[in-house]
C-alpha cells in the first residue's frame, strides 16, 4: 500500500492541530466511570473556570449554551477511559518525547484561537482540552491517531444500505421534513434489525423505485477517510445503523445500513487511496475507540444527557441522538 510511513508523518506533525444506563446512584455525581466519581460540583468548577479564562466560553454563556461544555467535559472523561483500554489492548503507546516537546510550547495554553470557533463542535472540544490536564489531553489525541494509523491500511466494511429523506428532484430540499426523515430512518433500522432476511429484497425493490441503495457495497477506509469517521466503521458485523453521513453539509439524507463484514486482516489494494487530513485522522481514531466504550462501566447523570453511539458523544436526551445502532436481533440499541 505504501502509506503507513506518510501517515506516521502526519501524526508526528499534526496531531496537535486537529481540530447508557440510568443516572448515577449518587445524586451529586455527574458521572461514575469505572468507579471514578466526577461530581456535579467538579463540572461546575470547570465551567466557571472556562468562563473566567476563555472568551469563547463567555460567548457560549451569553447564548445559554454552556450545557454543551458540560456534556463535553463528561464525554472526554468517558473517552479518556476508553482510549486507555484501547491502547492497552492494541499495544499502542504514546511517544513521550513527542508529548514532552509539544508541552514545551503547550498548544493548549491561552485562549481558544479565533480560527477554531467557526465550527462549534470543534471549538467546544478544544475548549475542554484546555480545561483538562494538557499532557493527558495531548496524549489522548496522540493515541487516537496512532490507532487510526494502525488500522487505516486494512480496515474495510461491507454493507447493504438504503436511504431516507433524500433531496427532492431538483436537489435543493429534502423530500420530507427533518423530524419525519429521522423517524422513518429509525423505523427502517428497527425493521431491518428485527427481520434481517428481508433486507436484500427490500433494498433491491427500493432501488428499482428510484431510492438510492445497494447490496454488497464495500468501502476501504483508506479510499474514503471521511466515511471512516462515521459509525459505519465503528460497529461489528451484524449491526444495523441509521445515521446522516453529512448532517451539517446541506444534505438531509439518512442512510440505513446493515454491516455484513468488518475486516482488518490484510492491507487493502485500492487505486483510490486518499491521504487523510489531520481532522479526519483524529475522527477515525475516535471512531475506532467505539468498541472500547462498551468495556467501560459508566453511569451518566441525565442532566448531562445520554451516550450517543452514532455521534460518539453525549446527546441531551434519547430523542436527540444522531441515529441508532442495533444488533440484527431486534434487541435494544447498543450503547
Amino acid at each position: 500500500m505504501g502509506r503507513p510511513r506518510a501517515l506516521i508523518a502526519v501524526v508526528a506533525g499534526a496531531f496537535l492541530l486537529a481540530g447508557c444506563g440510568t443516572g448515577p446512584s449518587q445524586v451529586s455525581a455527574a458521572a461514575i466511570i469505572d468507579g471514578q466519581v466526577t461530581s456535579i460540583d467538579q463540572v461546575q468548577g470547570l465551567l466557571d473556570r472556562a468562563v473566567r479564562e476563555q472568551p469563547y466560553a463567555r460567548q457560549l454563556a451569553a447564548q445559554h449554551k454552556l450545557d454543551l461544555v458540560g456534556r463535553e467535559i463528561v464525554r472526554q472523561q468517558l473517552l479518556h477511559t476508553a482510549v486507555g483500554k484501547a491502547a492497552q489492548k492494541e499495544n499502542i503507546t504514546a511517544d513521550q518525547s513527542a508529548i514532552g516537546a509539544a508541552m514545551l510550547q503547550d498548544p493548549l495554553a491561552g485562549p481558544l484561537p479565533q480560527s477554531v470557533t467557526a465550527s462549534q463542535d470543534a471549538a467546544v472540544t478544544q475548549l475542554v482540552w484546555r480545561l483538562r490536564d494538557h499532557r493527558e489531553a495531548l496524549t489522548d489525541q496522540y493515541l487516537e491517531q496512532k490507532l487510526a494509523i494502525k488500522y487505516l491500511p486494512t480496515l474495510t466494511v461491507n454493507f447493504d444500505y438504503t436511504t431516507v429523506g433524500a433531496p427532492s428532484a431538483d436537489g435543493t430540499a429534502s423530500s420530507t421534513d427533518p423530524a419525519t426523515a429521522r423517524a422513518d430512518a429509525v423505523a427502517k433500522a428497527r425493521q431491518f434489525a428485527a427481520d434481517p432476511k428481508s433486507v436484500t429484497g427490500e433494498i433491491q425493490r427500493g432501488a428499482q423505485g428510484g431510492v438510492e441503495g445497494n447490496v454488497g457495497t464495500q468501502v476501504p477506509a483508506l479510499s474514503s477517510p471521511q466515511d471512516a469517521t462515521t459509525v459505519l466503521f465503528g460497529v461489528p458485523a451484524g449491526t444495523v445503523i441509521a445515521f446522516q453521513p453529512n448532517p451539517t453539509g446541506g444534505n438531509p439524507t439518512w442512510v440505513v445500513a446493515v454491516v455484513r463484514q468488518r475486516a482488518t486482516g490484510k492491507p487493502v489494494a485500492t487505486d483510490q487511496a486518499q491521504q487523510p487530513t489531520p481532522d479526519q485522522l483524529s475522527g477515525i481514531g475516535v471512531r475506532l475507540v467505539q468498541p472500547y466504550v462498551g468495556e467501560v462501566d459508566y453511569r451518566i447523570n441525565p442532566r448531562y444527557g445520554v451516550w450517543d453511539a452514532v455521534g460518539m458523544d453525549l446527546a441531551p436526551n434519547a430523542g436527540s441522538t444522531k441515529g441508532i445502532v442495533l444488533p440484527t436481533t431486534g434487541a435494544p440499541a447498543q450503547q
